[in-house]
């Protein structure tokens, strides 16, 4: 992988609006290369501040122009990428005004997919697994200008309920508004 080749393909995509790659999207952007060439491209790309390694398998373009305070919802979409995502608890009703606590460091996502815990050069990224069907999910939350849909006020609360946690710092008042 030639660097200032590599440096070109991810200036056109990040005129796209595409700067967060798995380690397959970076593989289908490098296909001509062998595997052992591609490994080496992408570290040597790191290596020069070219790539950042956001977590394990994800990378965020490091000169992107779109890299701002939702970089770290591309992440989350890009480690469920073929699940449904939502930002929703405390996240979401913070948003709303529900809860008056910011969660800074951390954004909480409900999935379709598997839950867990990401630490990321961009903050933590919670997932919370749901069982609601795709029409559920499409019809309780709302697009945004975001990178992920975001839970309704009352499907944020209806999630902070069901898995047990901060109930207490909902505001009742700014709920039913």
């Amino acid at each position: 992988m030639n660097v200032s080749m590599a440096l070109n393909k991810l200036q056109n995509f990040d005129a796209k609006g595409f700067y967060v790659f798995t380690k397959r999207d970076l593989r289908r952007l490098f296909f001509d290369d062998t595997d052992t060439a591609f490994k080496q491209g992408v570290a040597r790309l790191v290596k020069r501040r070219l790539l950042e390694q956001a977590t394990k398998g994800i990378y965020v373009y490091a000169l992107s122009k779109n890299k701002g305070d939702r970089t770290i919802e591309k992440i989350a979409g890009a480690l469920r990428k073929y699940e449904y995502n939502y930002i929703s608890l405390e996240s979401a009703l913070s948003e709303y005004g529900v809860i008056s606590q910011i969660p800074i460091d951390r954004i909480t996502v409900m999935t379709t997919g598997r839950k867990g815990t990401f630490k990321t050069s961009y903050g933590v990224i919670e997932f919370t697994h749901t069982k609601r069907s795709r029409i559920d999910i499409i019809e309780n939350t709302v697009k945004m200008v975001y990178p992920l849909r975001m839970a309704k006020k009352a499907t944020a609360y209806r999630d902070l309920k069901r898995v047990g946690r901060n109930t207490e710092m909902v505001d009742r008042r700014a709920l039913d508004e």
